[in-house]
Formats: C-alpha cells, sequence, structure tokens
C-alpha cells in the first residue's frame, strides 16, 4: 500500500471525495423524481376505471328506468282508505302495500301459451298484496284467487264504490274491466287497505326473470304431462327454465284437483323458491346478474307513475334485514260461492288478513323477528307531559268500528262529561282494532289531549282534517279515562259494552315462510 503524497491530506476510506459523492447524490434524486412510476400509471388507470363503471352505472339505470312503462291512476282512484299503522322509529318509514298483479297476455311468448292475437283483453292471472312492515323485519304476501266472487264497482270509472252499491263481479275480470285502477279501487273498498305502488309484469317477463337467474329449482309430489301446458317433469325435485317455470305455475287440469287453490300453492313455493335462489347466488352482490334480472323484469313491467328504478332500489334496500325465515306467503280464505261450485267467496276470516296489514301487525300466530308469538298488541303509554290544550277547546267525531254496539255512544258520554265537545258519534263500515285519532293541520297538542282520554291509542295527522278530531274505535279499544285536565266533577259513566270480541273470533291464518323446504 503506498505511502500518501507530501502535502496532501490523508483520505479517510469511508469518506467519498466530492467527485465520488455527487453522482451518488445525482443518483439519489433520480430515485426520487421517479420512484414507483407504476403507482402513477396504476392510479390513472383506477380513475378511468371508476370513471367508467360510473358512466356504465348511469348508463345502466337510465336504460333499466326506461324499460318500465308508467301510468298515472291517482285520479281513477277516488274515495280511498285513508292509513292507519304509523313510521317507525328507527327506520324512519312507514309500512308499504304493493299491488302485484300477473298480467294473462301471451305478448312476447311462443305458440306453447295462446295466440296473444286472440286474448281480447287482459286478466290478472296473479293477484299478490305485498306488506312490507315499517321496521322492516318482516312481509307478508297475500294472494287473491282469481276465481274470487267479490262485491266491485258497477263501472270502473266510478269513484264513489263501495261494498253496498256494487255488483257481484269475478276478481280477475277487474283488471279486464279497467286495468290496475279498478283492480286496487276493488281491493281498497273491500279491505280498508290502501295501496301505495302496483306492479304489473307479464307472462314474457316472468319467464325472463327466471332464465336470468339460471333457472329455479321446483319439487312435486307426482310426474308432470301436461300436453296443453307443453310441459313435461318428473317427480321430485328438477331444475327448470322460463318456460317450463311458467308452465308449472299455471298448470292445473293435469295436477292435483284442478283448482286455482292448489295452483296457488304451487306458485307460492315457487315464489320461496326465487327467493331462496336468489339469496343463495347473493343476486344482489353480482351486478353482472342483477342487472340482467332487473332488465328482464323492467321490460315487460307497467308500474305507477311514483315506483322507478330509484325508488325499487331504496326499497329493496331497505328490506335486506329481512330473513326469508320472515316473509310469510298466505292466501286469502275462501269457501264455495253458493250461486256457482266453480267459484269462491271470501271467509270472514279474511278480515284478519286485511286487519294485520292495516295495523302493521304480525298475523296471528306469526313469531316475529326475536320475539314471542304475537297477540294483541300492548298499547303504548299516554305521554307524561303536560297538555296544554283544555279538553272544551278539544272537537271530537267517534266512529265505532269495532262492531260491537254502542261502543261510541259510551264514548261519547265519557268525553262529554269532561268538557269534549263531541259534535257526533256513528256507526262506522270498517272493522278495525285499537284507537286511531286523526287530526288537522296544526292541531297536535289537541290531540295529545284527546289520546290522554284513549291509552294506546295511536295519533295521526290528516291534512285534509280541519279542526275536528276524528277517532275510530275498534277492537281491544280500552274505555275512555279521566284526563288530567279535565273539566268539571261528574264522575264518568260505568262503562256497559267494551269492545272485545271472544278469542274464536281471530283465526290463525296457514302461513308458508320463504325459507320452508320447496318439496313441504
Amino acid at each position: 500500500m503506498s505511502e500518501p503524497t507530501h502535502g496532501s491530506e490523508p483520505v479517510t476510506p469511508d469518506e467519498p471525495t466530492p467527485e465520488q459523492a455527487q453522482p451518488v447524490h445525482r443518483r439519489t434524486d433520480r430515485h426520487v423524481q421517479h420512484r414507483h412510476p407504476w403507482l402513477r400509471r396504476g392510479a390513472f388507470g383506477l380513475a378511468a376505471l371508476l370513471v367508467l363503471v360510473a358512466g356504465l352505472g348511469v348508463a345502466a339505470y337510465f336504460k333499466l328506468n326506461s324499460n318500465i312503462h308508467r301510468i298515472d291512476i291517482s285520479e281513477a282512484l277516488g274515495n280511498r282508505p285513508k292509513s292507519q299503522a304509523t313510521t317507525d322509529a328507527v327506520t324512519n318509514l312507514p309500512p308499504m302495500n304493493i299491488m302485484v298483479i300477473g298480467s294473462d297476455t301471451r305478448a312476447g311468448l311462443d305458440s306453447g301459451f295462446g295466440n296473444a292475437s286472440k286474448i281480447s283483453g287482459a286478466r290478472s292471472d296473479t293477484n299478490l298484496v305485498v306488506h312490507l312492515a315499517a321496521d322492516r323485519r318482516w312481509a307478508v304476501v297475500a294472494s287473491i284467487p282469481r276465481d274470487s266472487m267479490t262485491r266491485a264497482p258497477r263501472s270502473c270509472s266510478d269513484k264513489t264504490f263501495t261494498p253496498d252499491n256494487g255488483v257481484m263481479r269475478q276478481w280477475n275480470a277487474n283488471f279486464g274491466e279497467g286495468g290496475p285502477a279498478c283492480t286496487i279501487k276493488t281491493f281498497e273498498g273491500l279491505t280498508g287497505v290502501r295501496i301505495d305502488h302496483f306492479v304489473v309484469i307479464d307472462f314474457a317477463g316472468f319467464q325472463q326473470m327466471v332464465d336470468a337467474l339460471g333457472g329455479v329449482e321446483v319439487c312435486t309430489p307426482v310426474a308432470i304431462n301436461d300436453t296443453e301446458a307443453h310441459l313435461q317433469l318428473p317427480a321430485g325435485r328438477t331444475r327448470v327454465d322460463g318456460k317450463q317455470a311458467l308452465g308449472y305455475v299455471r298448470v292445473r287440469k293435469t295436477l292435483g284437483n284442478g283448482s286455482d287453490l292448489g295452483r296457488i300453492d304451487r306458485q307460492q313455493a315457487f315464489l320461496s323458491s326465487m327467493v331462496q335462489e336468489a339469496t343463495r347466488s347473493s343476486l344482489l352482490l353480482r351486478p353482472d346478474r342483477l342487472y340482467r334480472f332487473l332488465d328482464a323484469a323492467t321490460k315487460s313491467m307497467t308500474t305507477d307513475s311514483g315506483l322507478g328504478i330509484g325508488q325499487m332500489k331504496d326499497i329493496a334496500e331497505s328490506v335486506r334485514r329481512i330473513g326469508t325465515d320472515q316473509i310469510r306467503f298466505v292466501t286469502v280464505p275462501t269457501e264455495a260461492y253458493p250461486p256457482d261450485p266453480n267459484r269462491v267467496q271470501w271467509t270472514p276470516a279474511a278480515d284478519t288478513i286485511w286487519t294485520s296489514l292495516r295495523e302493521d301487525k304480525p298475523l296471528p300466530g306469526m313469531t316475529p323477528p326475536g320475539g314471542t308469538t304475537t297477540a294483541t298488541p300492548t298499547p303504548s303509554p299516554t305521554t307524561s307531559e303536560p297538555l296544554t290544550v283544555a279538553p272544551g277547546d278539544v272537537q271530537v267525531r267517534l266512529s265505532n268500528d269495532s262492531g260491537v254496539p254502542g261502543i261510541a255512544k259510551q264514548a261519547a258520554q265519557a268525553l262529554d262529561v269532561q268538557g269534549f265537545r263531541v259534535v257526533s258519534y256513528v256507526t262506522g263500515t270498517a272493522h278495525t282494532k285499537g284507537v286511531v285519532i286523526r287530526y288537522g293541520k296544526g292541531e297536535e297538542e289537541a290531540a295529545r289531549t284527546l289520546q290522554a282520554a284513549f291509552p294506546g291509542s295511536q295519533v295521526h295527522e290528516d291534512p285534509l282534517l280541519g279542526a275536528t278530531l276524528e277517532v275510530s274505535i275498534g277492537l281491544g279499544a280500552r274505555n275512555v279515562v279521566e284526563v288530567p285536565n279535565r273539566e268539571g266533577s261528574r264522575p264518568l259513566p260505568t262503562p256497559s259494552v267494551t269492545a272485545t270480541a271472544p278469542p274464536s273470533s281471530t283465526p290463525t291464518i296457514k302461513a308458508r315462510s320463504a325459507n320452508q323446504d320447496i318439496c313441504s
């Protein structure tokens, strides 16, 4: 190793010379300026992908929305029932009733299902009322037999229809007479259940929806060989495509007793299987499959003017918490129609279903999520806040909707001695449960005073009302009690009647849950 030259400083091996150090700095600068160029390219690519997906999402939205045919029937409905149920405190949503009508038009199908040109007017082949609870934890799907004989409007343009002024007509003829407006008008007049939206789907739409799911499994106890429906299926479980599915839910002449009621049982089992298939395949988590399904559904769909893809999306998101075990399929109870043994009529037990829908209460015998079997609902406590309106400043109109004679008169007397101004009391035509108080704009405090007299009552604002509050007294209503700010000192009259009915008057409705084995 040579010695350093005289006069020069010794160079420490660990310290680079300026000439050596400079390139190191340049390399470092280049490293800083150009590190991970793939990150920038990836970011640009991701941004471009997001823009593309967003663009496709917008395009898909407009495409699906444009598929739907909408009609405004609000002017054709006339007098309509008022909602009796309240908005849920957790979801901030009201209950919702949707009428789903399966039209028997053959447009878009091959000759296996009849010649569309020979169908003079579409009829409602299937009629379902879907009730979504306000808490979005349970749902009921009620099937209305197409062969039901019920009261219906003499003319579908009549806006004053009531069962008293109607005529007897087969249920599915209403759709042919006046479309969804006539069907909904008839239903609301008979049941007092308000329909919020409607959906009409034809044969082609049903068939394409099944195909978009990739088929659906069915189960039949015996082999089916129906030449009219062009359907051949072995006994047991079979996965069917859209055309086979349509034949399966419609066949009746070669299966069972050939009745429409037997076909309804089969349709409910099939709908259960569709729900299970959609859940199993995570349809909502597969945009490609979901789009195909929605595209098929919306192409053959007619709805009210207020129901579009955006609203459908909101409804779909709100019902995600409903488990398949809390979706119940029921059929309106019927009996033979005496003038025609080939037709049926609703039994009084049908009102059990309509009461459940009106009041947003689970059906008798139905176990709600995480709870016990529902019977009579527990009344909500009366508010403890001081009342600000005196009874003498509250005008009241009473309606006896319990079916128990004397209830409204008795309530009127108990209110009168406390200073309330009862303008009238009548016997109503509806059959409800509990007490519902309706009030006009600005009458909230008056409604609180009146509610204090009816423990457990429900209160609703009604923009059509003025200064007079309306009270509907139904089955199970408790007798009037004293309010804290009552006027006068006369004691309340002793009740002579109660708004109760024998336990046997509330039958248990046979129901099928969506998670039930399709072979059962």
